[in-house]
């Protein structure tokens, strides 16, 4: 923890990449608070720091020390003025959806220190979208983490045209103090970078797949095995989330009217039917076993 003025860091929504993004900053020695509006998923995420510790400890990934400082270090809640009161900067992780953004960077700029860093860690929103919904656009950015982000190293820092130097540079260092690898981005495209590149792969396989060429399988060991990625679109899609790849999909047709835009017709179908991957125990593939 070595990056001036910067101590306390708030984390909004305890999902799968919310409390992984919380675990890490508490890992590397920051102090934190991570908030959700469902106690369920609040309980879910403290069952997972009290599974995940002692499991890194055992194998030895991690010393008894730096576990219990990091069981220390953070704190789960459903309060939000008391997650956000002393945050010097906080990371925004939940949905997919602009206009809940917008509604919660309206309240963290009320309750947040004038001093506090306001990032968010959607994939695909832009941060210009959001900052007007505050009185400090210049301290508002992408900080972008990967799934699992505990382990994923790479986060994209998007620097929008209302961004200060000073924050961009801030966040990019911060990055960094926690064991990340940051990449910058100085201007702002819808997907920022790897997901441009993952969104053009999966339009492709859902494609091949819905005109009935090859199956979702066939599909994942042809990319697995002939370029080499470690999982296939489908089973990526299944990881991140089904219900995240449908509302990416309708939040980009409904601005831009496109409906190349539109998600997949199997996306849809999978999304009604609440199979959204991992998170659910079905998606492309079962996992409920």
């Amino acid at each position: 923890m070595t990056i001036p003025g910067i101590k306390n860091i708030c984390v909004v929504g305890a999902g799968n990449m919310g409390h992984q993004i919380a675990l890490s900053f508490a890992i590397a020695g920051y102090s934190v608070k991570c908030t959700d509006v469902s106690p369920e998923i609040l309980g879910k995420a403290e069952s997972f720091v009290d599974k995940y510790l002692p499991e890194r400890v055992a194998k030895g990934k991690m010393s008894e020390d730096t576990a219990r400082q990091a069981k220390a270090n953070i704190q789960f809640t459903g309060d939000l003025k008391t997650a956000a009161s002393a945050a010097d900067v906080v990371i925004e992780a939940i949905l997919e959806k602009l206009d809940l953004k917008l509604t919660l960077f309206a309240k963290l700029d009320e309750l947040c220190p004038p001093h506090a860093i306001l990032a968010t860690n959607s994939s695909f929103i832009v941060s210009s979208k959001i900052a007007p919904a505050t009185k400090r656009p210049d301290k508002v950015c992408n900080m972008h983490f990967f799934n699992p982000a505990l382990v994923m190293k790479l986060v994209e820092v998007v620097q929008g045209p209302h961004t200060s130097d000073e924050t961009a540079e801030k966040i990019f260092a911060l990055t960094e103090d926690i064991g990340k690898v940051p990449i910058m981005l100085k201007k702002e495209i819808y997907g920022f970078l790897v997901n441009r590149i993952v969104a053009a792969i999966n339009h492709e396989a859902l494609y091949i797949h819905d005109m009935g060429i090859a199956s979702h399988k066939d599909i994942d060991t042809a990319v697995t095995l002939a370029l080499g990625h470690p999982l296939g679109p489908f089973r990526l899609m299944d990881l991140t989330g089904i219900d995240l790849s449908y509302h990416i999909g309708m939040e980009r047709y409904q601005e831009t009217g496109d409906a190349v835009h539109k998600p997949s017709p199997l996306v849809v179908e999978k999304f009604v039917k609440k199979e959204w991957g991992q998170k659910t125990g079905k998606g492309f593939y079962d996992y409920s076993k």
